[in-house]
């Protein structure tokens, strides 16, 4: 099959005697077609199902709980157990939470449940208001946020199971990414890295059709043509998404055109905005007669939300103080029982660049700091980082304290006294601080965190730019929702043992 596409310097004279650009043919690029992405449709049915099940099952469950023997009180309570399954049922295709791009990825799909939820209870509250109807109460106030939770843990419970097949490598959406030859290379690392997200890159085209040093791939993945073959190859390839990024000769005109190509084809067209790590509550968008202009909001380092996230933190630290005494009176006494210190204390560079001292229980020999200069040779961190896989000064009550991260508990003190936070960047010691350049000195703009996205990202197994890049995007896209996201994915790391050492 031939396809029409203009090739640049070939012109031929019109009857008024203007040259114009005349089509080639030329065949399309012979590239193995992009595996089935039926999964989509079968994703979304399983929620809906899900869904389904658990709302009428608790809705079940809580009319039989509730009733009573007497007969107008469980026929107010039914009827409003019905009412609220179905409004319940009607506000999630309408919040927009069965929406198959939304499913599976980010915090948007809990969202969107919430909102039905939420939308459910006010509807049910004011239909109970205006009749008079007293049993609506408890269906309100505890019965629909509870099915909500649990139709949320059936989505989490969904997420995993894909999760799962992605790991595997199904479940995925074939890729065409367009760009320079680094814009290609960087999305495809972030892709494999990333591969719960869903994306799988299967071909790219850049400017010159070709990858590095005239070669034909990019990480391993085939360049099949240039910018003007972008349409061409979808339309024979039906990928299910084209990700266009930085390149040379690719303007809005071009971009605007592609859009116009794809129309009519299940494909999504994804554009890098050229803001690298910015997004979620800065990014606005603002039409400006018809030009939509995307506004960046300044990050928020103060204000109320930091306030409340002070205060979180503070009685957060303290219970889990409190919940965890025992767990701490036996580590201290199995710590103690190798000799030396149960503590260790280690200077830190906290926000705005103060020093703190960073409590953790002991986990190397007493003289480990002496030691080091000895084992520098045989350094495996990243970047101005010292870290060992298998580091000798590391005791064996401390290796094991180390595999689940017991051993930074004690960093809820520092959390106590305002020092640090639950969640922020990792905290540097100071020879770090002095090789960092202006941007990785963002970082020392919000205190340092017990975890991060360092954390929930393989921590020691990063490398040093993944590490600043991760840290910087914390601090750029800060959100209570986000602090959450990640508590919650730290439970996973440290259960794992992923890159503890």
């Amino acid at each position: 099959m031939d396809f029409v596409s203009k090739q640049p310097g070939v012109a031929e004279p019109t009857s008024e005697g203007t040259a114009v650009e005349v089509p080639v043919q030329r065949p399309a690029p012979d590239i193995q077609p992009p595996r089935a992405d039926g999964w989509r449709p079968k994703l979304r049915r399983v929620v809906i199902l899900t869904d389904s099940s658990i709302v009428l099952a608790g809705t079940g469950l809580a009319v039989l709980l509730g009733w009573t023997g007497a007969e107008a009180a469980d026929r107010a309570h039914l009827v409003s157990g019905l009412l609220a399954a179905a409004l319940l049922l009607i506000a999630l295709p309408v919040a927009r939470a069965w929406d198959p791009r939304m499913l599976g990825v980010g915090t948007a799909e809990f969202k969107r449940l919430g909102h039905a939820v939420v939308a459910t209870s006010v509807i049910l509250a004011l239909g109970g208001l205006t009749l008079l109807v007293a049993s609506v109460r408890i269906w309100v106030f505890l019965l629909v946020p509870v099915i909500g939770l649990a139709v949320g843990f059936g989505r989490f419970a969904v997420r995993k199971w894909l999760h799962r097949l992605r790991g595997s490598g199904r479940a995925m959406a074939s890729v065409l990414v367009v760009g320079d030859e680094a814009a290609v290379a960087d999305m495809v690392r972030r892709t494999r890295r990333d591969v719960h997200f869903g994306w799988r890159i299967d071909a790219a085209c850049t400017p010159s059709g070709r990858g590095p040093a005239g070669g034909s791939h990019i990480e391993g993945v085939p360049v099949v043509g240039d910018l003007d073959s972008v349409a061409p190859i979808v339309h024979a390839k039906r990928f299910a998404v084209v990700s266009v990024g930085r390149a040379a000769g690719w303007g809005p005109g071009r971009l605007h055109r592609l859009a116009w190509e794809l129309e009519g084809t299940d494909t999504e067209l994804a554009v890098d905005p050229g803001l690298m790590e910015v997004a979620g509550p800065r990014m606005h968008i603002s039409p400006v007669d018809g030009l939509p202009l995307l506004r960046l909001s300044k990050p928020r380092f103060t204000g109320a939300a930091r306030v409340l996230k002070t205060v979180l933190d503070r009685s957060a630290a303290a219970l889990l103080l409190l919940l965890a005494a025992p767990v701490f009176l036996a580590v201290a006494i199995a710590v103690k029982s190798d000799g030396g210190p149960v503590f260790f204390r280690q200077e830190r560079v906290g926000a705005q660049g103060r020093m703190f001292h960073m409590v953790k229980f002991r986990s190397m020999v007493v003289d480990a700091e002496a030691r080091r200069a000895a084992l520098q040779a045989a350094n495996e961190g990243a970047g101005p980082l010292f870290k060992l896989a298998r580091d000798p000064r590391v005791t064996r009550i401390g290796a094991l304290l180390r595999r689940y991260s017991i051993d930074e508990l004690p960093q809820l003190l520092n959390v106590l006294n305002g020092t640090m936070s639950l969640v922020g960047p990792r905290p540097p010691l100071p020879a770090e601080v002095e090789t960092y350049e202006d941007m990785a000195r963002r970082k020392l703009l919000v205190r340092p965190g017990m975890t991060g996205l360092w954390q929930v990202s393989g921590r020691s197994n990063l490398s040093w730019e993944e590490s600043v890049r991760l840290d910087l995007r914390y601090v750029e896209n800060w959100s209570m929702a986000m602090d959450l996201t990640i508590m919650w994915k730290t439970l996973g790391a440290v259960l794992a043992s992923r890159g503890a050492y």
